[in-house]
């Protein structure tokens, strides 16, 4: 069972290594990671035996059937979760826990509930492990990039002066849920003209017009793996400045592409392409990161940031996106999710790289 080996390797990480004996889990997102599930409230790894999970009534049921290899407790509406935990570890003869992640209110109350063992916050162990996608996860997001892919062959297609924005991504969207897709990993955004130049601009009801620059950035997942990918494209003829911008987007996405394997640091990538729209003149205007990681959510550690020198590792699964951004102008961005690997990086989202639609 996959996710029976992601706690044993949290185990060895956390318990052998970090000198830990117990660990708890509130962050939905991990107990997803170790469980392959959604639903629980807690889930608590003791050093020895079966690991705990804590479902409130409404997902009992689906824990207990789904939840094969894992002790599945049931906490009811009028009682105490945090002491029922507590009581858990004590019997476990826990000494130090790792805590992933909670509000300061609940650790006070933890930490009144426990008593006796020494309780840290520490993430770390779980985020090293999550940042290395195992074969599974890589099968679920090289889906999660097909899917999206036929989304921006929508986009392709229904991106014409008249269409509003919130049309397009409801095309988008219906062609990537009616293959498999599950939620869409963020808010499509579809930004057209002097909007295309905030790279976060939305989706809204304005109609696209001729001449004007489209940012579509969008995200289908696939049995919770995220994908991200981002085209632009100009309605009509381009215009010679439109037309520079992109080129020098699309040289800048692919030299950092091309550089991109195991072993070169996030800050080293991230200076490929920031060089090269800087050496264009446009270098004002790349006003964001060269991207993220991927992976259950579609924002996660590595930051691929011009200040991150840690160096990438196998397995590991971040954006290319360079971008210029012109006031009152527009921008371009082009994006894919990348996988890397310890020789070059593959690319998980794929398609036209077109400057207008078909």
């Amino acid at each position: 069972m996959p996710h029976l080996k992601r706690v044993n390797a949290l185990k060895e990480a956390a318990f052998e290594e970090g000198g830990f004996d117990g660990y708890l889990i509130f962050n939905g997102i991990n107990q997803l990671y170790f469980l392959g599930f959604p639903g629980t409230s807690a889930l608590l790894v003791p050093p020895d035996g079966e690991a705990t999970l804590y479902v409130y009534s409404v997902n009992y049921e689906q824990a207990k059937a789904m939840g094969k290899g894992f002790n599945v407790e049931l906490v009811k509406a009028n009682e105490n979760f945090l002491a029922k935990i507590a009581k858990k570890a004590v019997d476990c003869k826990i000494k130090k826990l790792a805590v992933d992640a909670l509000g300061v209110q609940t650790w006070v109350n933890l930490i009144d509930e426990l008593g006796g063992p020494k309780v840290e916050v520490n993430n770390s162990h779980i985020e090293s492990l999550r940042l290395v996608k195992d074969e599974v996860e890589i099968g679920l997001m090289r889906r999660a990039g097909e899917l999206t892919g036929e989304g921006m062959k929508a986009a392709f297609e229904v991106v014409k002066p008249g269409a509003k924005e919130f049309e397009v991504a409801a095309q988008i969207e219906y062609a990537m849920r009616s293959r498999g897709a599950g939620p869409t990993a963020f808010e499509s955004i579809v930004a057209s003209g002097q909007c295309s130049a905030f790279p976060h601009g939305g989706c809204s009801g304005r109609e696209i017009r001729e001449g004007d620059l489209v940012v579509v950035d969008i995200g289908a997942t696939y049995q919770y793996y995220c994908s991200d990918m981002t085209r632009t494209f100009v309605v009509g003829k381009p215009s010679s400045k439109q037309q520079k911008i992109y080129d020098t987007v699309k040289v800048a996405q692919q030299k950092a592409f091309e550089a991109a394997k195991a072993g070169v640091s996030a800050a080293d990538l991230d200076a490929v392409a920031r060089k090269f729209i800087t050496a264009a003149g446009f270098g004002q205007y790349f006003v964001h990161r060269l991207g993220h990681g991927v992976g259950l959510e579609v924002h996660e550690p590595p930051s691929m940031s011009s200040t991150n020198k840690n160096k990438l590792v196998a397995g590991c699964v971040v954006t290319d996106e360079p971008g210029i951004y012109v006031p009152g102008f527009g921008g371009v961005r082009i994006e894919d999710t990348l996988l890397m690997g310890l020789h070059g990086a593959e690319r998980l989202t794929t398609g036209p790289y077109n400057l207008k639609p078909a």
